[in-house]
């Protein structure tokens, strides 16, 4: 498994990611990830439509919290041809916890805790920590990622409108 030190800062500690570093062309990788209904996720299960990853430390952390609320916004200009999946290693206990808390029902929060499949595939596995950086790709109805930012600290916001307006623009 790919290794990539010092390339996210959590807690002003440089940790290291374990997978690879995704690229704007690259076919998607598949991942199974939990839903808060304990069934199981994968990218398949979204084929043929365009899907934003947004992928998170933990929910019960401001920008986090901020950054799923966002999306949870955008969701509704976006049309049914997009789905918003967050992503992190939170028990799906507590996603479901925290959706409920927050009132967000347009995005669909996913738990990576079981074997962080999708930080593995996707490069977001901090293996310090075992938990998620932060990041948000745009993968097309085709499975072709068309947007992928690898955001650098954990207290750091992404490029909502790049994200958003890439998915817009996406098929």
């Amino acid at each position: 498994m790919v290794e990539r030190k010092g390339a996210f800062t959590f807690i002003d500690q440089a940790c290291t990611l374990i997978g690879p570093e995704l690229k704007v062309g690259d076919t998607a990788p598949d991942f199974q990830v939990i839903a808060n209904d304990l069934s199981t996720v994968t990218l398949a299960d979204s084929r043929g439509k365009v899907r934003i990853i947004s992928v998170v430390p933990s929910l019960d952390t401001g920008v986090c919290d901020a950054q799923t609320r966002r999306f949870n916004e955008a969701a509704s200009e976006l049309g049914e041809n997009v789905v918003i999946l967050t992503i992190s290693a939170d028990l799906p206990f507590a996603q479901k916890r925290w959706c409920g808390a927050a009132g967000v029902e347009r995005v669909q929060t996913l738990s990576d805790h079981r074997d962080m499949s999708f930080g593995s595939a996707y490069g977001t596995y901090i293996k310090e920590v075992r938990l998620e950086s932060r990041a948000v790709f745009v993968v097309d109805s085709n499975d072709k990622i068309v947007y992928v930012e690898y955001v650098p600290t954990a207290g750091q916001h992404p490029n909502y409108e790049a994200a958003l307006e890439t998915a817009k623009a996406a098929k």
